[in-house]
This record gives C-alpha cells, structure tokens and sequence, in this order.
C-alpha cells in the first residue's frame, strides 16, 4: 500500500466505497475491501470496521452526503455512527485493529458465522487456488466481556470453524479495551 497517499471515500449504511482508480491496491497489496465488479472493478467497498482502522492510521478520509453537500467524518462520528449501526461494534473495531497491529490480514467472516476470518502473517488475499498456508487459519468472534451467549451457539461456531480447518476464537474485549483470545477447539475421543 502507498505510504504517502491518502484514500477518499463515501459512506453508504455500514460500508465505504473508494473510486480511485487505484483502489484496487488496498486489496491486492494489503487485503483491504473488495473490488467490485470483480471483472473489471469500478470501486472498492469496504466493511465500516475496515475503514475506520483507515481513519484512525491517517490512511483514508470520509465523507457522507448531508443536504447535498459532503462532509468529512472524524473517527469520532465514524465510531458512533458503527455503534448505532452495527451491533458491538465497538468490540469489533477492538479485536479488528489488534490483530491488524499484530500482522494479520483480517477479513470479514459473516458467512462462516463470525465477525472475522484471519490469514496467517504474510499472506496476500488471491483468487483461485490456494496453497494450505494461504487458506483461513482463524475465525474470530468479538465479544464485549459483558455479552452473553449460549453453548449451543458456541458449538456451532467451532463446528464452523472445524468445517473449514480453521481454529475457532473468542476475543473478549474488556471495560479498558483490551483483548483476551479465547482458542475454542473439538475434541472427538
């Protein structure tokens, strides 16, 4: 990813869209968003919890459309408007920005039935096929030390995860923002 340049943006619900022509670096040189159309893509759309970690590096500017003008969004309004729109996301962005400051590339994982699928440092995000280091090797799920949650969900999470040869986590995110990983694994006698 360039180091000098600094990304623009729309907020559109939960998502930001980036037109640069360019855009598609963020994806290809840091797994950042996705292209879309993914022939010949016009515009790289990001989950909100992606663009904020942006914001905070100094790495992309947001606007949103008010009464037909665009205004720029602090990290401030940004975290607010996740936490009206997205349900904890405040422990989301937690365990999101900890693990990106550990090295990992960190995608959504909504479709495996978790907040985050995390590739092994060092991977870049490719198509087709993959070699095995190259493939999930984390699925993330945020909670708030508070939350609650069933055993039959917590099952079903790591049957997911064990589905997929990836090792299912719990990341409880303390009163003090900080983060406690939680390895949750099958065991068959």
């Amino acid at each position: 990813m360039s180091a000098e340049k600094i990304w623009e943006g729309d907020i559109v619900e939960e998502r930001v869209v980036i037109w640069d022509k360019d855009n598609a670096i963020l994806y290809d040189e840091a797994g950042y968003g996705k292209p879309l159309p993914e022939e010949e893509p016009n515009r790289l759309e990001m989950d909100l919890v992606e663009a904020v970690y942006l914001v905070e590096k100094g790495k992309l500017k947001i606007t949103r459309k008010e009464d037909g003008k665009s205004k720029k969004l602090s990290f401030e309004d940004l975290m607010k408007i996740g936490s009206e729109k997205v349900h904890e996301f405040h422990p989301q962005y937690i365990v999101y920005r900890d693990l990106r400051e550990r090295g990992y590339l960190v995608k959504t994982g909504y479709k495996f039935g978790c907040h985050f699928r995390v590739y092994e440092r060092g991977v870049k995000l490719k198509r087709g096929p993959k070699a095995a280091h190259e493939h999930t090797k984390f699925v993330v799920h945020a909670v708030a030390e508070e939350s609650a949650f069933s055993l039959p969900e917590m099952s079903r999470a790591v049957r997911l995860a064990h589905n997929i040869r990836a090792t299912m986590v719990w990341a409880v995110v303390d009163r003090e923002s900080d983060v406690t990983f939680y390895t949750i694994q099958r065991i068959t006698p």
